[in-house]
């Protein structure tokens, strides 16, 4: 692979990662935090640099969820997927959410505007049902609001 702008930047981001240390998810981080996300070039990057097959970088950074690689959506909707909101009518919320955002869960609109993904309970189970808009949480929601909600999100 000839280096160019792009692969040196990442070189440099993850120079301080060596084989044989079990630097595999460090280095994964260091290049999400700094892009938002795990360009596919990175894998390569990251492979040569820690002397490891491609396909065992892109199996680490495809099985573990924080990792992403694409990138993210301007606005990011996290679904609580926990007992309280399932209780509270989470999956007609979760439902609202697909259909008017028309993805499923772990997508992200055709225009990258708004993405969907599975999040677990944070504690604020008083808000229930909820999802998280960029972190925040928005609670005690009804499908109608959901809807409004989305629809907001999309202008």
């Amino acid at each position: 692979m000839p280096d160019n702008e792009a692969t040196l930047e990442i070189q440099h981001l993850i120079r301080e990662f060596k084989p044989a240390d079990g630097d595999l998810m460090g280095a994964l981080h260091a290049v999400q935090h700094h892009y938002g996300y795990v360009p596919k070039m990175a894998l390569k990057v990251v492979a040569r640099q820690l002397r490891l097959s491609e396909a065992k970088v892109y199996g680490a950074a495809t099985f573990y969820s924080e990792f992403r690689l694409t990138p993210p959506p301007e606005t990011l909707i996290g679904w609580c997927s926990g007992l309280a909101c399932r209780l509270e009518n989470g999956h007609g919320i979760r439902k609202a959410l697909e259909t008017e955002l028309g993805v499923g869960m772990g997508e992200n609109t055709a225009d990258n505007k708004v993405g969907l993904h599975f999040a677990q309970c944070n504690g604020t189970c008083e808000y229930a049902p909820q999802v998280w808009v960029n972190g925040r949480v928005v609670g005690s929601l009804t499908a109608a609001s959901t809807v409004k909600l989305v629809r907001e999100l999309k202008k």
